[in-house]
């Protein structure tokens, strides 16, 4: 059996050495290693979009791999990628680590410097459960992205241009097509989405900050299943508790609810911490909410720039809404396109606040007409972006470079 390898190493010495001992392995395919984790998450993504047999057998993850630490990293993948056997590369051989790796879903644990005949021993335990999962699976048989789907995050340009409506009504839409739909307030000192939809709720995201092992039972107890359907998952009611949830325990939850639920919409707000910037990170489609005005757009370019300088996410990668649009305003969509070097959406959502105003108001969002012009593009939004049950996502314009992992004598 061909076995494929897939490296994550960020250090380049690190990934030479790496590649020069997998060319030694008998029977193995490695491809070139990817440099961090939202690389290796995406291209993983894409071949599980083809097929489950496109996917690695083995996936090596270095420890200094970022910017998701290792561990976490480990989990995502486990998580989203059950029929990928994961392999820790550490320079920490105790059984603290050892543990913590295994509970994380590693297959194996191999230690550096590295050794020849542990890397082999390593990569071919990981490869035959693999090749297990994969005949439980029923062989070559369509693989998700991750037991419960996507992951969207929106983010707000600045304050005031959207993005609450919009994350509210990309779930709204999203529901009402069939698909299981959760939508958590990730603006964590000033979320409003329990204002918006009428809600009172005592729990909230910071009471499952500290928990390390998120169980269905404790995720539902957490959540607020609002009467449209959609579950909620609130920011909590006292600011000074948005410290709780950390960067982890944001990748933690937004993990424990993209394996339940088909779709996750996160509303990010405009003030960027570690825990948005996980989300923001992992996230299938970042959403950046923006309005037709210079000051709107000079700080979306503000947050790519940042996001693309903390390698959070390059603006080629993100996807940018044009909301309280209209023809005669002086900048366009494609002038945002062009200041930001962010993927502009085909939808842009028109300026009409009157339509808004009596369900704003009123905190029921999820009673906007559905004649209102706000409404339909909102949804048609959701449709481009591929939450709409029988509406896949609209086509890339750009985006990064693709890695092709394929068997020997495929073409």
């Amino acid at each position: 059996m061909t076995t494929r390898i897939l490296p994550a190493v960020a250090d380049a010495d690190a990934a030479r050495s790496v590649t020069t001992l997998l060319s030694q392995l008998p029977d193995a395919e490695p491809a070139a290693p990817v440099a961090d984790s939202t690389q290796l998450l995406d291209t993983l993504a894409r071949l599980a979009g083809e097929s489950l047999d496109e996917l690695p057998e083995v996936v090596l993850v270095h420890e200094r791999i970022g910017p998701v630490p290792a561990l976490d990293l480990v989990r995502e993948v486990a998580l989203r990628f059950p029929a990928v056997g994961v392999v820790l590369i550490t320079s920490d051989a105790g059984p603290g680590l050892f543990a913590a790796a295994m509970d994380s879903g590693a297959r194996g644990l191999v230690t550096l410097p590295l050794h020849y005949e542990e890397l082999v021993s390593r990569v071919q335990v990981a490869a035959q459960w693999s090749v297990g999962v994969r005949r439980h699976l029923g062989g070559g048989g369509e693989a998700s992205s991750g037991p419960g789907g996507t992951v969207v995050t929106v983010t707000g340009a600045k304050g005031g241009v959207g993005a609450t409506v919009t994350a509210v009504h990309l779930a709204l839409a999203a529901r009402a097509s069939g698909r299981t739909t959760a939508l958590v307030d990730m603006d964590l000192q000033a979320g409003d989405v329990a204002s918006y939809l009428d809600v009172q709720f005592r729990r909230s995201i910071a009471d499952l900050a500290t928990i390390t092992d998120i169980s269905p039972r404790v995720l539902q107890d957490a959540l607020f299943t609002h009467s449209t359907g959609v579950g909620l998952l609130l920011a909590p009611g006292d600011g000074e508790r948005a410290e709780e949830v950390t960067d982890r325990a944001a990748r933690q939850i937004l993990s424990a609810l993209r394996h339940r639920y088909e779709v996750v919409i996160a509303d990010c707000g405009t003030q960027m911490n570690g825990a948005n910037a996980a989300a923001v990170e992992l996230a299938d489609t970042a959403l950046l909410v923006t309005t037709p005005d210079v000051v709107s757009v000079r700080a979306a370019k503000r947050i790519v720039r940042m996001w693309d300088r903390l390698q959070i996410r390059k603006a080629e990668e993100t996807t940018t809404v044009v909301n309280r649009h209209t023809r005669v305003t002086e900048i366009q969509p494609a002038l945002v396109q062009k200041v930001t070097g962010t993927r502009i959406t085909r939808t842009s959502v028109p300026a009409n606040f009157k339509e808004l105003q009596a369900v704003v108001d009123a905190g029921r969002l999820h009673d906007l007409d559905a004649k209102s012009t706000v409404k339909q593009a909102l949804w048609t939004l959701a449709g481009e972006l591929g939450l709409v049950k029988g509406v896949g996502p609209a086509p890339e314009k750009s985006g990064r470079g693709t890695l092709v992992l394929r068997r020997r004598g495929h073409g």
